[in-house]
């Protein structure tokens, strides 16, 4: 499977735990999982749609490496940080006991941007040198 359709799987993925986060606060008038929610549809299923239509048009080969480490990376840090966020707004752990995990999952998805901008860079270096 190509990294555009992993990326596309993840989304959409993503896309259904945001829409059931959603479903649930309506029907229970209870609206403190909203950051949640929106971490679920804006870290998860925007982020690895957007990193799945930049491996569709802009990267024909990236290094195996380098991508399978920056899918595997944004995917387990989007995780790690949407599953905190539901359990810190939903009352289940203490933001003390859970702020180092969100800080390292923030790092997580931030370098997994990084490193995603260095796919994008190197992909127009070896374009240029065709």
């Amino acid at each position: 499977m190509n990294f555009d359709r992993k990326y596309l799987v993840w989304a959409l993925g993503y896309l259904v735990a945001g829409m059931c986060v959603g479903l649930y606060m309506a029907a229970s008038k209870n609206h403190a999982q909203r950051v949640a929610h929106a971490h679920i549809l804006l870290v998860g299923f925007a982020v690895s749609f957007i990193y799945g239509i930049i491996h569709r048009l802009w990267l024909d080969r990236p290094g195996k490496v380098l991508a399978t480490t920056q899918f595997v990376l944004h995917q387990a840090a989007a995780i790690v940080m949407c599953v905190g966020l539901l359990l810190l707004y939903g009352g289940v752990l203490s933001e003390p006991v859970l702020a180092p995990v969100l800080g390292a999952a923030s790092l997580g998805v931030l370098l997994a941007a990084l490193l995603m901008i260095w796919l994008v860079r190197q992909s127009g270096r070896a374009e240029a040198a065709a």
